[in-house]
């Protein structure tokens, strides 16, 4: 897709989709279309490799948000723990149908705990084997009925004398049920723990203890033994699975807001700017800041004018500087005449950076002062769209028609909004008006070729490619996006060679700041096609050298490391994304899939058994 302004995701959360929305939604996707194992569940996919069981966040696109508002929170948490308790008592009827019997094979019949002898922790001495397997036996059949009855209390006596008799897994997990009915968390992590050094593998402890864990907000501990139930239980308790997703959303969304806290704004990277500002056609400089117009530095017309010297570098560096100085010309004031096109490009940067409330009040004050500059409206119609209002992103689309009906960027713009609500009939008819007015700009052809795609319509799309690159033969973007939907029909061949002429006219035109698209596309293309590891890291490599800060190839690299096998190299790289994350939404997905990973490695470190399990089914099913 060509670069769109800041996508959001449904249900207001805010979330930016990169430019170029149809790599990220490959990047999440093509590892589980060539595994042979795949549980999925909402949200993550979960594939069984060699390596180990290995989890895929979705497209954010694709999300729901299904978090209670804060007044009904604590209601549902209620409800969750009845819910819980009405299983483990469920769970405890049953296991009284199958109660241990005495070593001499009768079934054990004891109506009270008044039959038995006290049992402590020196009258148990005076017992024998046979015996204190037979009053084990009893007395947890009397505590199964105690805590059928919900008298925990009494249950916890119970069990515990059967624990003083015999170190069974199950007495410890069965008090630990009580002790959960009561949120007592951490006797409940004390007693699954003892049950999971006598059995490992004893998965009812372990969802037990990471219930625990989750109770205490200790989110990587839980989602550990989540993951290890799922492995042992062969993924096949739903319930389980979506509690690993439950607890990768929890953790991440703490964790973000944790480092959000400190965190300082950044710019993303400069493919990421690049495609956003290109997004918007090429306008002349305001009368006064012509690069050969003598201005100040100290001045804010001069820093105005600076800015926009920078902003045609096309490097991170240059956009950093654009970004200060454009904050400087606002700082110094004296830019009468100019002082709507400032806000306008402060809020722009703002925005990039990730600093919504800002960004807003500063394009509202560009309208305030210039009501007739429709740039401000739109941008401000994107942001509302990316923090997930797209009715306040069409009031400013329709205020911005107002203004001037013949603006082709608002119908360029307008139809993202559209392609976005999957509303592509509506966005086709935009791209085609933005084109109308402006037969120019290449991305309203490419977008419309896009969008035909995505109705169906093969033999359209490609037409539309066809005629541009034969009337814009030079561009880069063209053969890219060209690719990118030829790659989607697994026209692979095909699809190389769109990338290589892409990366051939990048070079050409753009030395020393080449968009680096499409050498990521390649680099999964050739990973699709002919399972070539080495060829695609190093594309990738050569990505991150021309553009370190680009969050699409180290995403890519993350992945393609993963699937190796390498997972701690692929960890490095998932933290990395989390690093170069600009807003929450970002952060939270890039936490998600590194605390996923990191939880691999735990499992191998930790249950070595389960990952020998792992690549053993991994291995029957090629």
């Amino acid at each position: 897709m060509a670069p769109a302004a800041f996508p959001p995701i449904p249900q207001a959360t805010p979330v930016t989709v990169p430019a170029d929305s149809s790599l990220w939604d490959r990047i999440s996707t093509w590892v589980s279309e060539n595994k042979a194992v795949v549980y999925t569940i909402a949200g993550v996919a979960v594939v069984v490799t060699g390596a180990g069981a290995v989890y895929y966040i979705r497209s954010s696109s694709e999300s729901k948000d299904t978090e209670p508002r804060p007044s009904k929170k604590e209601r549902r948490k209620r409800k969750q723990v009845e819910k819980e308790a009405e299983a483990e008592k469920a769970a405890a009827e049953r296991e009284t149908a199958a109660a241990s019997t005495p070593a001499q094979g009768q079934t054990a019949k004891v109506e009270s705990a008044d039959d038995l002898p006290e049992i402590d922790e020196t009258t148990v001495e005076r017992l024998s084997a046979a015996e204190r397997e037979e009053y084990a036996g009893k007395l947890k059949v009397l505590g199964n009925k105690a805590y059928g009855a919900k008298d925990f209390q009494k249950a916890i006596g119970l069990y515990s004398q059967a624990i003083l008799c015999k170190a069974d897994p199950v007495y410890y997990s069965n008090r630990a049920a009580c002790y959960n009915a009561l949120s007592e968390w951490e006797k409940v992590v004390e007693d699954t723990t003892a049950a999971i050094q006598l059995d490992p593998q004893y998965i009812k402890a372990l969802n037990r203890r990471a219930n625990a864990y989750d109770q205490l907000g200790k989110y990587s501990e839980a989602l550990l033994d989540f993951t290890a139930s799922c492995i042992i239980d062969g993924f096949r308790n739903e319930q389980s699975a979506l509690a690993v997703e439950r607890l990768l959303k929890k953790f991440a969304e703490s964790k973000a807001k944790e480092i959000l806290q400190t965190k300082e704004a950044k710019l993303p990277s400069p493919t990421f700017v690049s495609n956003y500002l290109q997004s918007f056609r090429p306008r002349p400089r305001p009368d006064g800041l012509e690069r050969s117009a003598e201005l100040s530095e100290n001045t804010g017309k001069g820093q105005l004018q600076l800015g926009l010297n920078h902003l045609e570098n096309k490097t991170g560096t240059g956009y950093e500087q654009a970004a200060a100085a454009f904050e400087k010309a606002l700082e110094l004031g004296d830019i009468e005449g100019y002082e709507a096109f400032a806000y306008n490009m402060r809020g722009t940067f703002r925005c990039l950076k990730g600093k919504h409330e800002k960004a807003l009040a500063d394009l509202t004050r560009s309208i305030e002062l210039d009501p007739t500059l429709t740039q401000s409206y739109i941008k401000r119609a994107s942001m509302n769209l990316e923090l997930g209002h797209p009715e306040k992103a069409q009031e400013d689309f329709a205020k911005a028609k107002d203004q001037n009906p013949d603006d082709p960027d608002i119908y360029y713009h307008r139809a993202q909004l559209h392609f976005i609500q999957q509303q592509f009939g509506d966005a086709a008819k935009d791209y085609q008006k933005s084109i109308d007015l402006d037969n120019d700009f290449i991305f309203s052809h490419i977008q419309l070729g896009v969008t035909q795609y995505k109705m169906g319509s093969i033999a359209s799309s490609n037409s539309t490619f066809r005629r541009c690159i034969k009337n814009f033969e030079k561009i880069p973007d063209v053969y890219n996006y060209f690719g990118e939907l030829l790659l989607d029909q697994s026209k692979f061949q095909e699809a190389i060679e769109k990338f290589d002429r892409a990366i051939e006219l990048e070079k050409e035109m753009k030395p020393t700041c080449m968009n680096v698209l499409p050498l990521i596309n390649k680099s999964l293309a050739l990973f699709q096609w002919k399972q070539d590891y080495s060829e695609a890291e190093k594309l990738c490599d050569k990505a991150l050298i021309i553009d370190p800060e680009c969050d699409i190839a180290v995403a890519t690299m993350a992945q393609l490391l993963l699937q190796q096998g390498k997972v701690t190299e692929a960890l490095k790289y998932f933290e990395r994304a989390a690093d170069l994350a600009r807003t929450e939404g970002e952060l939270v997905n890039a936490l998600s899939y590194a605390e996923a990973t990191r939880t691999q490695i735990q499992v191998q470190e930790k249950y070595p058994d389960l990952a020998m399990k792992l690549a053993g089914s991994s291995a029957m099913v090629r």
